[in-house]
């Protein structure tokens, strides 16, 4: 990609209906983008389906759901879930017998990381066992699946994979210093992707992130080809994260959270997109703004670049139920403290020529640096402090926002999508929720 990809207009076009299946691939968990597809979904009533990532045993085996998990997952989820465990990244696998890759960063410390070394073709057997262990379980649920979506139906999976960093205790270390730390405590990104843990940790996150979408879309090849066959319909849709544009001088521009080290497998799975769509399925990656879910919490700053989509539903023409957002999240800063100078601190934040540095698209992703955390998490610091509790902040109520923005955006879209890889910015989203709430 040389520049973004935007959305810029709300999509009318619906063709999911009662009958029609809805696909989770991915487990839910807690709050995060998927809960708004899923309610458009259960809107539009289709049937709900989904998968899970099974549970590891107490010695790390990977096992399907009990009969009381199953139950709590289904109820989650508002529909019934195929018990084959479809737990991706390969940093618990190993041929039999033989240390995890997990097993092999357990030796390292603080002191020592930056210098230990990983044997490479073991890491690579590793990687070829959770692989096919990976996608003999996307067949598995594939011959469930099959039986589960009538002919001539219209099927929408939605990829909901992401993550693989290993659970070591010395990652938890070091990612408080490079996502939060400032001064001494700073670590830069780049030193940590440099070494031999950061490049395991960017293979286990292509093969999470990325590659779990080219083994959904290949192992569901006989159920496309038998709904299209029927007169159905097939769509695929991924979370995508590559910047996003907000409000800067009263123009939308592109910026985005450093250091993203997902970045590169997020890139990836925008190529398996493209590669689909040259062979005509429709498959579509959304690049969805930043928001605080309780896996983007550990990066402090991220939230920031939030607090401009106040502004953009007064630019997109939101009247009266925009004014009411802004009384919300006045309401929760403490006495004192003023909603329009919070704003001011996000300008200055946005203005400065630390920030401008790091819009550079071409460049993305960029490694952090001392610079950059001491403005960035300072200003996170700073305008949290302004909230009566941190456990009600304005960033709370605009993520829920930009949730209920993006879902309609995104299925709707995805009936009659305009490419394989788009932008959702500030934009639309302001627009979607201004026309939800005319």
């Amino acid at each position: 990609m040389i520049a973004p990809i935007p959305l810029r207009d709300v999509p009318q076009t619906n063709i999911f209906r009662t009958g029609d299946v809805f696909v989770l691939f991915g487990e839910l968990f807690g709050r995060g983008y998927a809960n708004g597809l899923i309610n458009e979904a259960r809107k539009a009533g289709m049937t709900i389906i989904g998968v899970t990532v099974g549970r590891r045993d107490e010695n790390n085996a990977l096992r399907a759901l009990t009969e009381e998990e199953l139950a709590t997952a289904e109820a989650s989820l508002g529909g019934r879930i195929i018990n084959v465990p479809l737990m991706a990244g390969f940093d618990l696998d190993a041929p039999a017998g033989e240390p995890t890759p997990t097993d092999l960063l357990a030796d390292m410390t603080l002191k020592s990381w930056q210098q230990d070394k990983l044997d490479w073709p073991h890491i690579e057997r590793c990687r070829a066992v959770g692989v096919q262990r990976f996608k003999d379980s996307v067949a598995k649920v594939m011959g469930q699946l099959d039986g589960m979506i009538p002919d001539g139906s219209n099927a929408f999976f939605a990829h909901t994979m992401a993550g693989g960093i290993p659970k070591v205790k010395v990652f938890l270390a070091i990612a408080n210093r490079v996502y939060k730390g400032r001064g001494e405590r700073f670590l830069s990104s780049g030193a940590l992707l440099d070494s031999d843990l950061g490049k395991l940790i960017l293979m286990n996150f292509d093969e999470v992130t990325a590659n779990t979408f080219q083994h959904l879309i290949e192992g569901s090849a006989a159920i496309r080809a038998r709904l299209e066959k029927t007169g159905g319909q097939v769509r695929y849709t991924a979370y995508g994260y590559h910047g996003t544009e907000i409000l800067i001088d009263d123009r939308y521009q592109w910026q985005t959270y450093t250091s993203y080290t997902q970045g590169q497998a997020k890139m990836r799975l925008e190529h398996i997109a493209v590669a689909a769509w040259k062979q005509g399925i429709k498959a579509t990656v959304y690049n969805c703004p930043e928001i605080r879910t309780n896996s983007s919490d550990i990066f402090v700053g991220v939230e920031l670049s939030l607090f401009p989509l106040l502004n953009a539903l007064k630019k997109e023409h939101g009247g009266a139920w925009a004014e009411a957002q802004w009384q919300a999240c006045r309401a929760v800063l403490q006495e004192g403290q003023t909603l329009e100078g919070l704003l001011q601190k996000i300008d200055r934040y946005n203005a400065s020529d630390v920030m401008e540095k790091f819009r550079d698209f071409a460049a993305w992703p960029m490694p952090n640096s001392a610079e950059l955390a001491d403005v960035m998490i300072g200003t996170s610091e700073e305008i949290t402090k302004m909230h009566t509790s941190r456990d009600a902040l304005v960033t709370d109520i605009l993520s829920a926002l930009v949730l209920e923005g993006t879902g309609p955006l995104m299925f709707r879209e995805t009936s009659n999508p305009a490419g394989p890889v788009l932008w959702l910015n500030h934009d639309v989203i302001a627009k979607q929720l201004n026309q939800l709430h005319r």
